[in-house]
């Protein structure tokens, strides 16, 4: 599951999902692709967001491409919440330690 922060809206996950099967984008290129449903205007702050998170980079000229932590958030393997990468074996021990306690109670 991926770990969104609580600035994040549903927007920036298909701005996300867009700079990441494309190489780079524009808000004008992403409202006319139909994928994200927004005005351009609106994307724009919403990438403006998305860089001031470090999950986008702004090249110019209007230009967005997505940063290594933006790909990770998309892989849930970054926690945009704390801007912090997951620790995957902790996560792993705590989903295993879960499905154990579920299997000594019967469930």
């Amino acid at each position: 599951m991926r770990r969104s922060a609580e600035w994040m809206v549903l927007c920036d996950e298909r701005i996300l999902e867009y700079l990441s099967e494309n190489e780079s984008g524009t808000p004008s290129e992403m409202a006319n692709s139909g994928r994200v449903r927004w005005t351009r205007s609106y994307i724009s702050q919403r990438a403006k967001k998305l860089v001031d998170h470090g999950l986008l980079k702004h090249l110019g000229n209007g230009v967005y491409i997505i940063t290594d932590e933006g790909e990770a958030y998309l892989d849930e393997e970054y926690d945009a919440e704390r801007g912090a990468y997951l620790d995957r074996n902790v996560a792993d021990a705590d989903s295993d330690g879960a499905e154990s306690a579920g299997e000594a109670n019967g469930t």
